[in-house]
Order: C-alpha cells, then structure tokens, then sequence
C-alpha cells in the first residue's frame, strides 16, 4: 500500500525539523569547547610556558592572535569550523584538518568493528534472554550484560590483552598492522587509511589475516560497552512483544515458539537499538580514546591522548569539535532511520 500523503508530509516536516537542529547543536558545542578551552588561558602559554623566555611567549601570542579580545578570537574561531581552517598544531605544527582526515580513517574503522561486535553480540543474546526471561540462561545473560557495560574500557582491553595476548598469545598485544604487512600495503600502493580496504587491495589473505587478527581485541574492548546496552534493551522489548495480543493469536493458530521469535517479534526488539544508537556512538568516540591508547591503535582517540599530554590545546579542540560533529549527524541519521522503522516517531 502507497504510504498516504498526510504520512509523507509529517516524514518530510519531521526530516526537516531534525536537519535544522543540528545547526543550534553544532553550535552549542563548538562554542563549548572553545570556552572550556581558553578557561585555562592562551593555548601558546598552556603548550610551551616554561619552555619559552617571557619575549618569546609574548611574540608567539601575538603571532598567532591570543593577545586580542577574546570575543574577535571567538569569532575567528567560529568562522573558521564553518570554512573548514581549525588551525595548527602547536606541537608539531600541523594543520588540524590534516590530524583529522590522517588519523580520522583509524577511529571510524575501529568504531565499525566494534558496532559489528555490538550487534553481533548484544542482538541475539538480548533475544535469547528475552525468550527464556527469569529462567537460568536470562540471568546468565542479564550478568554477562551488567559486567559488559560496567566494566571500564580500558581494563577491559587490559584485561583482554593479558588474557589473549600474553597468556595464550593468540593476537597481537598492540598496533594496527604488523611491519611486514605495513611494507606489503605500501608496495601495493595501498594508501586510504582503512586498513581492511587496504588489506583487500595487496591481494594476499595473509595481510587481510593480520589486520584482522590486530583489529579483534580493541573492536572486541570497544564493542562489549555497547553490547551490554544492545543486550538488556533488546531483552526488555523482546519481553513486552512476546506478551502481545497478535503473539497471543499466533500461539492459539498452532504458530512454534522458534517461528514467533524468528517472524513477529524480533522486528519490534530492534526498534530500541536505532532509537539510542546515536547516543551509543557518542559512547563509542568517548571509548575509543581509551581503547586507542591501549591497543596503540593510532586513530584520532590516540592522538588526542597525545595532544592532551601535551597541553596542544589547538589539536584537543579540534578533534573533539569533529567528534561533536559526528555524534550531531550520527543522532540525525539514526532520527530518520526510526522514523522510517517506526511512522510513530513522526508525530
């Protein structure tokens, strides 16, 4: 059936009320992390103070602008995101855009592997759990998932890189590709900081292998956080589905218990899963600053830990502005894809 005009229309206002939002929001956080930046005084000054004589630091202020009225740095700053020039490292003198699409290819990769692993794991157990609700495997399972959410990141990979790493020595303790298949990738040409494609690209299982293999216990790390979430919302859903009246008219026309779950219900135990995955990658960028230091994956998480150590406060506000921009799109996206699921959203 055609989806009436009345339904399009509230699609198109709802799509639209959510696009223009993301305006304000984008907004709010950028001029949050600007002010939460300068609290503690001119980048130059945090960076090199005591590195500098006094001439020098007050020649390096002006340089780069700080000495003036920090209502004209803000604007500058402002305009700045909006034309895409977030400045230069202080550091290592970099363009900031160049830290972002250099080492933004590592996050969203890791970010990938671990929504995979979320929904690998979270959405069958959740199900499972659900069916057999108040019975040994569904406390089982509601454990798993309170351990899964609760446990910090970094312990977690810490825990996971003694474990499989140290002990048995099944997986690589830290990196993103090993040295022989870094040279292989480069002689292949093979260059789009997404080390999956680039493992692809040389033609050999044995690189595509140990990309793998490095990429299994930070994604592992990463995606138990959300699995846990994915987990105990899915089982919640899945219960209140299963005590519907057509489930109920189901069983009575003879339907399997194996076929409701399959059929009816696990459609509706999904919904939840879209409504918060947007805050759930707001979760996973906060995580991956954790994992990425763990696991030396150099992504943006791992240079930001960096930037961080080295009060490059230029580079920190930079790459967290991307991330406040990511999550404000990501939270769009997952609105519309609700909306499409679900028609109630809408109104």
């Amino acid at each position: 059936m055609a989806a009436s005009p009345a339904a399009g229309s509230a699609l198109g206002r709802y799509v639209l009320v959510r696009f223009l939002l993301i305006i304000p929001t984008v907004f709010i956080l950028v001029t949050t992390v600007f002010v939460l930046m300068r609290s503690t005084g001119d980048p130059i000054t945090a960076a090199l103070g005591g590195r500098l004589t006094p001439d020098q630091l007050a020649e390096r202020i002006a340089a780069a602008g700080y000495d003036r009225p920090i209502l004209v740095q803000y604007w500058e700053y402002l305009t700045g995101v909006f034309t895409g020039d977030l400045g230069t490292t202080i550091s290592d003198n970099r363009p900031v855009t160049e830290i972002l699409t250099t080492y933004g290819a590592a996050t969203l990769e890791l970010s990938a592997y671990a929504v995979l692993v979320a929904v690998v794991l979270g959405v069958p157990f959740g199900m499972l759990s659900g069916y057999f609700r108040d019975r040994y495997p569904d406390a089982v399972l509601r454990v798993l998932a309170i351990l899964a959410y609760a446990t910090p990141v970094f312990f977690a990979g810490l825990l996971l890189k003694l474990v499989f790493s140290v002990w048995l020595g099944w997986f690589p303790v830290a990196g993103r590709v090993s040295t022989a298949g870094e040279i292989e990738m480069r002689m292949a040409d093979a260059d789009s900081g997404f080390m999956l494609i680039d493992a692809f690209q040389t033609g050999n299982p044995a690189v595509l292998l140990d990309v793998l293999s490095h990429a299994a216990l930070p994604a592992l790390a990463l995606g138990l956080l959300t699995a846990g979430v994915f987990l105990r919302l899915v089982r919640t859903n899945m219960i209140g589905t299963l005590g519907r009246e057509y489930i109920d008219a189901a069983r009575s026309r003879g339907v399997g218990e194996s076929r409701l779950v399959r059929t009816h219900a696990w459609r509706p135990a999904l919904i939840p899963i879209i409504t918060v995955a947007g805050m759930q990658i707001a979760m996973l960028l906060v995580g991956a600053v954790l994992t990425e230091t763990t696991f030396e994956w150099r992504g943006l998480g791992f240079q930001l830990a960096e930037y961080l150590q080295a009060r490059d406060f230029v580079a920190v506000q930079g790459i967290v502005v991307l991330m406040a921009v990511v999550v404000a799109v990501t939270n769009f996206l997952v609105d519309i894809i609700a909306a499409l699921v679900d028609p109630r959203v809408r109104y």
